[in-house]
């Protein structure tokens, strides 16, 4: 009897979970859900909610352990908004999920990179190695970028599937010899010895992370759509004009030292309320060439398979 009773509350706390993940059902049907994982970039969105500059019943964070589980979240319509790269948001347009990116959190300038065991020095030491990486759109894109770059074929390594979550154990027990990993993972493995061989820095402007909605919710609610971006720019205001509170909230979650925190911005280009005006408003927003030049360059490495119209992805009318 009393193990029937404990399966019986495993069961019920499942289908609670469940139902809470299914597309349509959640505790407030009128409250907007936003998926999000782990990343600096992110954090201005999580010092708003701790600041309460947007109302919690109307705008949920949901918190996933790596970018993959977003975009399944996002593709089973279980989320109305998410944080992603522009790659990932140009593979969900791709696959006919109308979308349209409202705000550009940052460009990434070294933030997101590719760590190597000690034993390497440079990125072609790589060759015949195992690299972790996980299997969404940035992920494929930094390594093939890194390969092109250094004029070596993907034939060469040994790709290993590696969720972000899993990066840092399996690199430090030498499970792989290298991972294409970002912030804060980034610094922690830095500071256990490891060398960086690649990074962003070597691909400017490509890797940008952007909020986006999904099109039939925006037009439904713009009103929660707006709490959400003056939340983001009063919270990224907080980060500036206070880092050192800022950067003790944002270590709790980082699980890196306040110092460290400060040192991982280092690079992340965050754009203003300013810059987001000339990125996303206007007759020819700042942020169409960048998406342009992204397509093509997915389009040539086969990640997306077929060519979309960059019109209509930005829209910089629900900025404060």
């Amino acid at each position: 009897m009393m193990l029937r009773k404990k399966l019986l509350k495993l069961w019920l706390g499942g289908m609670l979970i469940c139902c809470a993940l299914m597309p349509g059902v959640h505790a407030d049907e009128h409250a907007m859900r936003i998926g999000a994982n782990i990343w600096p970039g992110n954090e201005p969105l999580y010092l708003a909610k701790e600041n309460q500059y947007f109302n919690a019943n109307e705008i949920r964070i949901i918190d996933f352990l790596s970018a993959i589980e977003v975009i399944r979240a996002f593709r089973n319509n279980s989320l109305d908004a998410a944080t992603l790269t522009l790659d990932e948001a140009l593979k969900l347009i791709a696959s006919k999920i109308p979308i349209e990116v409202i705000i550009v959190m940052d460009i990434s300038d070294g933030a997101d990179a590719i760590i190597a065991q000690a034993d390497y020095s440079t990125f072609t030491d790589l060759k015949g190695k195992r690299i972790g990486v996980e299997s969404n759109a940035l992920g494929a894109y930094m390594l093939t970028r890194a390969l092109n770059i250094n004029q070596m074929q993907l034939n060469e390594i040994h790709p290993v599937h590696l969720p972000i979550s899993d990066q840092e154990s399996r690199f430090l027990h030498r499970e792989v010899d290298a991972v294409v990993t970002f912030e804060p993972t980034r610094t922690r493995l830095l500071n256990q010895g490891a060398h960086q061989l690649f990074s962003s820095k070597e691909i400017p402007n490509e890797i940008v992370d952007v909020i986006v909605v999904r099109k039939s919710f925006a037009s439904a609610n713009p009103d929660k759509v707006r709490q959400l971006t003056n939340g983001w720019f009063k919270g990224l205001d907080f980060f500036n004009s206070q880092p050192q509170q800022a950067s003790h909230l944002i270590s709790k979650r980082l699980k890196i030292q306040p110092e460290e925190v400060l040192a991982s911005y280092n690079g992340l280009q965050i754009p203003s309320l300013e810059k987001n005006y000339q990125l996303l408003r206007g007759n020819n927003p700042l942020l169409l060439p960048a998406l342009s030049r992204l397509r093509d360059s997915l389009l040539q490495e086969h990640l997306i398979d077929q060519f979309i119209p960059t019109t209509g992805i930005v829209n910089g009318n629900y900025l404060p």
